[in-house]
C-alpha cells in the first residue's frame, strides 16, 4: 500500500492507496496505462472534516487524464454510499480539496484495470420473487479477486425485505477497506447505505421498501469462502398507498394523493403544503399537485449521471399547543435520465417519510426551417428541396427548466426510415463530418445546424435525418455539452444529464416532384395521342387508296393517248 503525499501519477494495473491530508489541500492523482481496458476506482473509506460541506471539501473524479475531462462523480461528507466509479477509457483522474479546518482527513482508495466484457458466473443479477437466495461467486470455494457484483432485489409493493446472511466470511479489516459487502435501502448504489460488513459474521438487514441492493467488492489478495444469504418479503403494516403516484414529464411534476391515504394518518387536503406554501393542490376525488419543475420551491441537483428535481410535501397538524398526530413528509423526486419510470416508497416508523422517486424523460423534437432566423418551420412532408439547397435544422427541448442546454452530438442521414445501410455522417461526436455542415452555438433549449441538400446514389429518392441529442445543466461548465468536437469516440459517460435521438424527414429533391407531375401529364397525353393516332391512320389509309386509284386512271389515259399519236394519217396515192 502506497502512502502518497499530495497527488501522484500511477500506471500499475492495480494499486491501493492510504491518503492523509490536512487543511487547505488541493491534490490531484492521475491513473493512466496504455491498455484496452477501463478502470474501476473504489473509495472504501473516507473521513472528511466534520463541519465540511460538498461545496468546501470533496473528492471529484474525472473520466480522463486531467481535471478538464468530464466529471464522473463527486464524494463529500454527506455521501451515503461506498463510491465505486468506472472510467470509459484507460485513464482517470481524481482531485481532493479540503477546507481550512484543522483536522486530519483519511481516505482509502483502490483501483484496478478490467475488461467490461469479462463476466464472472453467479456475480449479481435481478431477484424478483417474494423470497430467494444469493451466494458469492464460487461459494463455498474462495471468491475471485477483483470481483464487483451487484444484486437487485425487488418484491411486491407495500412490502419490505429482510436479508439474512446464514454464512459470511470475508477478509477482516477494521474499516472493511479491502473486501466488503454493502447493502443499500433502494434500487441504486448511489445512496441509502444500510451497512457495510466484512470478516466473520451473520449480519441481517431490513429495507424500508420493496427494493434492496446488495454489493460484493473484493481486491487482489486474501480470498475466503464468501457468503450465502436468504431474503424474505414482509407486508408493510399501517396505511397503504391507494391511488398515490408521482409522474415526471419534460417540464412538470404531478403528485396524486388519495384522500383515504391522508385520512389513514389523520390528515386531509387542508394540512398539505409544498416547499412553497403558495402552491396549492387541486382537490377532486384525489388531491393533485401539478407544477413546473422549476417552481413551487423545487430544488435541483446535478448528480453527474442525472439531474434530480426535489420537492417536499409536508403534512402538519393544526392546533395551538399539542398534537398526537405523527409528523409526515412526502419527498418527491424527478430524476431525468432515461426512458423508464420507476417509483420507490420509503416509510419510517416515527417521523414518517415517504420518498417517491420517478425517473422521467425529456421531450425533444426536430424540425426544418426556411431560413437561418429559425422563425418559420417547414410543415410539408415530404420536404421537397433543390439539390445543394441550404437546409436549416433545429432540435428543440420542451422544458420549463431554464438552466438546461441542448447539444447536437451526432447526426446521420439514411435513405431508409429505419436507418439501415447505407448511412452518411453529417455530425459525429460533435465534429462536422460533411463540408457543408455549420453548427450554431447552443441557444437555451435549442440546438441548430445547417447543411446542403444531397441525394444518395443508386436512385434512392428520400433522405431521413437522425440526431443524437445530449441535454446538460448549463451551470456545469465541465459538461459534455461545453466540449464541442471530440476527436476520439468514448463510451457514454455521466457528464450529461440525458441522451436521446430524434428523427426528421423525408427530404426529397424537387426534380422528383416535377418528374412525378410530368409522368402523370405524360400518361394523359399518351392516351389522347393513341386515340388521335387511330383516327389519323384511318384517314391516311383512305387517302392512299384514293391516290392509288387516281394514279391508275391517269396511267391508262396517258397510255391510250400515246397509242393514238403513233399511227397518224396517210393520204392514198393516186394510181
Amino acid at each position: 500500500i502506497g502512502v502518497p503525499g499530495c497527488g501522484a501519477s500511477f500506471n500499475e494495473l492495480n494499486k491501493a492507496l492510504k491518503i492523509e491530508l490536512n487543511a487547505n489541500a488541493n491534490c490531484v492523482w492521475q491513473i493512466q496505462r496504455n491498455v484496452n481496458q477501463t478502470i474501476r476506482l473504489i473509495f472504501s473509506y473516507f473521513k472528511f472534516a466534520p463541519s465540511s460541506s460538498c461545496e468546501t471539501e470533496s473528492i471529484q473524479v474525472y473520466d480522463g487524464s486531467s481535471t478538464n475531462s468530464p466529471l464522473l462523480g463527486q464524494i463529500c461528507n454527506d455521501t451515503d454510499a461506498v463510491p465505486v466509479l468506472e472510467s470509459s477509457s484507460d485513464s482517470l483522474t481524481f482531485l481532493i480539496r479540503t477546507n481550512s479546518e484543522a483536522f486530519t482527513r483519511n481516505f482509502f482508495v483502490s483501483y484496478y484495470f478490467f475488461s467490461p466484457e469479462t463476466k464472472i458466473e453467479n456475480c449479481g443479477g435481478q431477484l424478483t420473487g417474494p423470497n430467494g437466495t444469493l451466494t458469492s461467486p464460487n461459494y463455498p470455494a474462495p471468491y475471485p479477486e477483483f470481483t464487483y457484483c451487484i444484486w437487485h432485489i425487488q418484491t411486491e409493493k407495500n412490502s419490505k425485505i429482510n436479508l439474512n446472511f446464514q454464512d459470511f466470511f470475508l477478509e477482516l479489516d477494521q474499516n472493511c477497506q479491502f473486501d466488503f459487502t454493502a447493502v443499500y435501502d433502494g434500487p441504486t448504489t448511489n445512496t441509502g447505505l444500510i451497512g457495510k460488513v466484512c470478516g466473520r459474521a451473520q449480519p441481517t438487514f431490513e429495507s424500508s421498501s420493496n427494493v434492496m441492493t446488495v454489493v460484493l467488492s473484493t481486491d487482489y489478495a486474501n480470498s475466503y469462502r464468501g457468503f450465502s444469504a436468504q431474503y424474505t418479503s414482509v407486508l408493510l403494516p399501517g396505511p397503504v398507498q391507494p391511488d398515490t403516484s408521482l409522474t415526471c414529464s419534460s417540464d412538470s411534476m404531478q403528485i396524486v394523493l388519495s384522500k383515504s391515504y391522508l385520512a389513514s394518518f389523520g390528515y386531509n387536503e387542508t394540512h398539505l403544503q409544498l416547499n412553497d406554501p403558495s402552491c396549492r393542490p387541486v382537490t377532486t376525488d384525489s388531491v393533485i399537485f401539478s407544477f413546473p419543475l422549476s417552481s413551487c420551491g423545487t430544488t435541483k441537483k446535478d448528480e453527474g449521471q442525472s439531474i434530480t428535481y426535489t420537492n417536499i410535501i409536508s403534512l402538519y397538524a393544526t392546533g395551538n399547543v399539542i398534537t398526537r398526530q405523527k409528523n409526515i413528509q412526502i419527498i418527491v423526486q424527478c430524476k431525468m435520465e432515461n426512458n423508464s419510470t420507476v417509483e420507490v416508497i420509503y416509510v419510517t416508523e416515527n417521523y414518517i417519510i415517504q420518498n417517491a422517486t420517478a425517473v422521467g424523460r425529456y421531450n425533444v423534437s426536430m424540425s426544418f426551417y426556411d431560413s437561418d432566423s429559425f422563425s418559420e418551420p417547414v410543415h410539408q412532408s415530404p420536404y421537397y428541396v433543390d439539390l445543394n439547397q441550404t437546409l436549416f435544422a433545429q432540435v428543440s427541448l420542451h422544458s420549463t427548466d431554464p438552466n438546461l442546454v441542448v447539444f447536437v452530438d451526432t447526426c446521420i442521414a439514411s435513405p431508409q426510415p429505419d436507418f439501415g445501410s447505407p448511412t452518411y455522417d453529417l455530425i459525429r461526436s460533435g465534429c462536422n463530418k460533411d463540408d457543408t455542415v455549420v453548427t450554431y452555438p447552443p441557444l437555451e433549449h435549442y440546438g441548430r445546424f445547417k447543411f446542403n441538400a444531397f441525394r444518395f446514389l443508386e436512385s434512392f429518392s428520400s433522405v431521413y435525418l437522425q440526431c443524437d441529442i445530449l441535454i446538460c445543466d448549463s451551470n456545469n461548465t465541465n459538461s459534455r455539452c461545453t466540449e464541442g468536437c471530440i476527436s476520439r469516440q468514448k463510451r457514454d459517460i455521466s457528464s450529461y444529464v440525458w441522451k436521446t435521438n430524434t428523427v426528421a424527414g423525408p427530404i426529397r429533391l424537387k426534380r422528383d416532384l416535377r418528374s412525378a407531375d410530368h409522368s402523370e401529364s405524360l400518361t394523359k397525353a399518351d392516351a389522347e395521342e393513341t386515340s388521335n393516332l387511330q383516327q389519323y391512320s384511318f384517314y391516311t389509309l383512305s387517302f392512299v387508296v384514293l391516290i392509288s386509284n387516281i394514279t391508275i386512271l391517269v396511267a391508262v389515259i396517258l397510255k391510250y393517248h400515246k397509242h393514238q399519236e403513233g399511227y397518224g394519217y396517210q393520204k392514198i396515192q393516186n394510181s
